[in-house]
């Protein structure tokens, strides 16, 4: 059994977390079975799948498969994730609003969309390595649930079908509505940004901003 410990925000910079993470900063694990202290999501991941899927149940154990998982979860990273973060900073947390750089953030949120989009229409396939469920599906649905904050009133299944009924498939599989409700009881929602600084920010507030 693997246990996940949930540290708050104003422990992170405590000794007892930094031995975990240096960086101070989420996610990281110890793992109380191996005793392995490990931080940054990709190498979290990678051990988990190694520890304890050994059977291969949501990853391939060799062969090109493998690496192709490996990529979607790098796109993931480096692409997703990185955009995403930016415009939610430029739409929630920077004290100015910078038209420029909201604009430049949408575009970019919307051609990963399109990729992911045209990806699964190629293939015809119901995820992304094929039709059974992998890690590298699983690592983007924290993410695409930002949707509908990143992009205020905008509904991707209008220009991305596919893209959409994926994850769908992955947003209501047990194991994430699960988790979904475990991270609501703890007052930390999937696919929220911080209310405070949407509280804080008056101009989003403004009746003539065009999102």
């Amino acid at each position: 059994m693997c246990y996940i410990h949930y540290w708050f925000r104003p422990l992170l910079n405590s000794e007892a977390f930094k031995s975990i993470n240096p960086n101070a900063k989420t996610p990281a694990i110890e793992d109380p079975n191996t005793g392995i202290k490990l931080f940054e999501a990709g190498a979290i991941i990678l051990y988990l799948l190694d520890t304890y899927d050994t059977s291969g149940s949501i990853h391939s154990l060799s062969g090109p498969q493998k690496y192709l998982e490996l990529a979607w979860m790098q796109f993931q990273a480096t692409e997703q994730h990185m955009y995403y973060s930016q415009q939610a900073w430029f739409l929630y947390k920077h004290p100015e609003h910078v038209k420029s750089a909201l604009e430049r953030y949408e575009w970019t949120i919307k051609r990963t969309i399109g990729m992911l989009e045209e990806h699964l229409n190629k293939t015809g396939k119901t995820y992304l390595t094929g039709d059974e469920i992998t890690f590298a599906d699983l690592c983007f649905v924290v993410t695409n649930e930002l949707i509908p904050q990143l992009l205020p009133g905008y509904d991707p299944s209008k220009d991305f079908p596919h893209y959409s009924k994926w994850n769908s498939a992955l947003v209501n599989r047990p194991s994430y509505q699960k988790i979904a409700a475990d991270r609501a009881a703890l007052g930390q929602p999937l696919g929220q940004v911080d209310q405070k600084h949407i509280d804080d920010h008056i101009w989003r507030n403004d009746p003539d901003h065009k999102w």
